[in-house]
């Protein structure tokens, strides 16, 4: 196999242990590396030279991370990202974050000086592994060539299976150097267990026993084989339901049984129709996201529904248990069913048309800069039923959550678990890798697309077709909504922006203003219609968020 540069001639089996480490790769089905590498990261760099994996190069250590984590939202595999030590690793602790709390499967490589023989003393190095051990599944430095192949297999297994999150893995630059004879471990099947016909009769029970039930879809519920299983469910049952931010789109929104996106944790219409409800089948629960309903000491009770038993707190405590594979788990639950079940509707179906009637007001208005109603009803009416939108993290997300209707799986991309800044524009870069035959839209407030918007470069580099709809008030305007809502003085909030149609034209992508409320579908069609990256700069006013989710929801009055 040639000479190697480290230790002399290589025996005919052995191989150079970051060759090892992308074989491994490519078997567990790797597809890209998102990186921004250094020069600990030059072994592994070389041997991805002549691997089936396709290397992408950020701006910015979190817009690799960032689109690797998507990469495993949307696809249910562990996205890839490389970085390299001391200031390149740090960079990843937001989207290490993002991706533990989001349940995406992420794979942080980071590199390190060699740690069989100092030659720079302490530069640049800080301990990585503990810095990311609260934040990760499995946090690991490979200390020797020999245990890559077992390391990388458990390092997909702990990331993908549920619920999945972060694994970061320490390649130090001496033993990705190192030779090995070590052969690659193969990946396998996995299997969920089912639910036991025992705690599946009480579930059954409590259904047919309750008067007003309903269904809650949360961000456990949004994986790609439990789509058609809840809504066969919701179909065969004839149950409304409801679903929290991150469970948007895994049944259509469109059903004349949906109530609504729990956007609030509390006060909104939708939870006049949650308190009314004596039984909540909670499918997908997760803790991560604020909690739409309170429960109390004998009060409603709830079947939890998901692939692990609840983790309790004050305010989730519930009765019954279905853990096991959630599509069984559902299609189990329908067959012992038989059908439709029998409950009272009419208050549900009031306050589904009390709640219609709400999120369709502002629609047309015509008020310039333009309110949040008006931009999400356009976005709703440019945007097909498979395409995505990919929200950063502001008070626009509140809006799209409430008031735009997903009729598909993944197709609202929003973080509603760390809740970060900065991760719109890259999740909508990866979105549009993937699936380059849809529409995609990016859509940031102006301080988060500022936190990451060098990967516009990225965005142009890779001939992407993407529009990046940038929300312009010149301030953090979540802030200041929450602190209005606080009775303090507008005061701190305020920065100013560049120029962004010069600004996304010096990165090679075209520009646009919005300059009347009319103009904004017009700009949207023709920018997908020309193909490439678009940035469509959109002045926004949000002295509504005031009138409509303080003042109205304050005054509101539950229908009798």
């Amino acid at each position: 196999m040639g000479l190697s540069t480290h230790k002399g001639r290589r025996s005919s089996t052995s191989v150079k242990a970051s060759d090892l480490f992308v074989q491994s790769l490519e078997a567990e089905g790797v597809e890209y590396i998102f990186a921004l590498p250094g020069e600990e990261n030059l072994d592994l760099l070389e041997s991805l030279r002549s691997s089936s994996i396709k290397l992408v190069l950020t701006r910015h250590e979190q817009g690799a991370a960032f689109m690797a984590a998507t990469y495993g939202r949307l696809t249910g595999k562990a996205g890839v990202c490389l970085a390299t030590l001391g200031p390149g690793a740090t960079n990843l602790t937001t989207p290490a974050a993002f991706a533990h709390l989001g349940g995406m499967p992420l794979i942080m490589i980071t590199g390190q000086k060699p740690i069989k023989k100092s030659k720079q003393g302490q530069f640049q190095i800080i301990d990585i592994v503990s810095l990311f051990e609260p934040i990760c599944k499995m946090s690991k430095q490979i200390v020797h060539g020999n245990t890559i192949p077992a390391i990388v297999r458990e390092a997909f297994r702990l990331a993908e299976e549920e619920r999945p999150g972060t694994v970061l893995l320490e390649l130090p630059e001496d033993i990705a150097a190192e030779e090995t004879d070590e052969q690659v471990v193969k990946p396998h099947e996995r299997y969920y267990a089912v639910a036991d016909d025992a705690v599946l009769d009480k579930a059954v029970e409590l259904i047919h026993d309750a008067k007003m039930p309903l269904i809650l879809i949360g961000a456990g519920a949004n994986r790609q084989h439990a789509r058609h299983a809840l809504c066969d469910f919701v179909q065969s049952t004839r149950l409304f339901f409801f679903n929290t931010q991150m469970g948007k789109g895994v049944v259509d929104e469109r059903s004349k049984l949906f109530l609504g996106t729990a956007a609030l944790s509390d006060g909104d219409y939708l939870h006049c129709a949650i308190e009314r409800a004596d039984l909540i089948i909670n499918v997908g629960h997760d803790v991560v996201e604020k909690p739409p309903f309170f429960m109390k000491v004998g009060g409603k009770n709830v079947i939890h529904v998901n692939y692990k038993s609840a983790r309790v707190d004050q305010v989730y405590f519930p009765q019954v248990e279905v853990v096991g594979d959630l599509a069984r788990s559902i299609q189990r639950l329908q067959h012992k069913l038989g059908g439709e079940v029998p409950c009272e509707t009419s208050y549900f179906e009031k306050i589904r048309a009390e709640i219609e009637s709400h999120i369709t007001e502002g629609a047309h208005d015509p008020r310039f800069p333009i309110i949040p109603q008006r931009i999400v009803a356009d976005t709703r009416k440019v945007m097909g039923e498979h395409d995505i939108i990919a929200l950063d993290n502001g008070m626009y997300k509140l809006w799209y959550a409430r008031n735009y209707k997903a009729y598909q799986p993944n197709t609202v991309l929003l973080d509603n678990a760390l809740a970060t800044m900065g991760a719109g524009l890259s999740s909508s870069m990866m979105a549009a890798m993937l699936f380059p035959d849809r529409r995609v839209m990016a859509i940031c407030g102006d301080g988060g697309f500022m936190m990451n918007s060098q990967e516009l470069e990225t965005a142009v580099r890779l001939k992407l077709s993407l529009v990046v709809v940038v929300l312009n008030d010149n301030a953090y305007g979540m802030i200041r909504w929450k602190q209005t809502g606080s009775g303090f003085q507008d005061w701190g909030l305020d920065f100013g922006n560049p120029d962004f149609v010069k600004y996304a034209e010096s990165f090679g992508a075209a520009g646009h203003r919005v300059e009347a409320a009319d103009a904004l579908i017009p700009i949207l069609e023709k920018a997908f219609e020309t193909g490439g990256v678009h940035l469509v700069d959109v002045p926004v006013d949000y002295s509504e968020n005031q009138k409509v989710l303080i003042d109205e929801l304050a005054a509101k009055v539950c229908l009798l």
